[in-house]
């Protein structure tokens, strides 16, 4: 701080010819400007130190990576349930994984256009769908919830 104090003061004396007010106003603004400068070198400095250290983090776990592994999928998701006679109607009658009956399902209401025109998370049931869900509009959300009722 001693040093930001002086540096106004050094400058000071070759302004005298200004009037009063102006050099108030120019002897605030290099201490803000002195200030700022010594604030802006140091997040630079830090900037700096930093970078390198993360690249050097960065290149170390890639080293001891393992090469990347083949997923195999879960079976619990790939296992063929059963379905209700309502279910049935709509995405066939063998049995099927659930992936493949949510997405048997979104077939069916996008073909027959059953996504809400305003709200498209809305799904207007039909006939068929009405007997799988229980009502006249579901969202999307608890649709996978109420397909749950109707597999074994």
């Amino acid at each position: 701080m001693a040093t930001a104090k002086k540096a106004p003061a050094k400058k000071a004396p070759a302004k005298k010819a200004a009037p009063a007010k102006k050099v108030a106003a120019k002897k605030a603004a290099p201490a803000k400007k002195v200030a700022a400068k010594k604030a802006a070198p140091a997040k630079k400095v830090a900037a700096k130190k930093a970078a390198p250290a993360k690249k050097v983090a960065a290149k170390k776990p890639a080293a001891k990576k393992a090469p990347a592994k083949k997923r195999t999928p879960n079976a619990a998701f790939m296992k063929a349930l059963t379905l209700s006679p309502a279910l049935a109607a709509v995405v066939g009658d063998k049995p099927l994984p659930r992936t493949e009956i949510v997405s048997k399902l979104w077939t069916y209401i996008k073909s027959k256009g059953l996504q809400d025109k305003i709200n498209k998370r809305m799904i207007n049931a039909d006939e068929k769908l009405k007997a799988v869900f229980g009502k006249a509009q579901v969202s999307m959300f608890e649709m996978a919830g109420l397909i749950g009722k109707h597999v074994k």
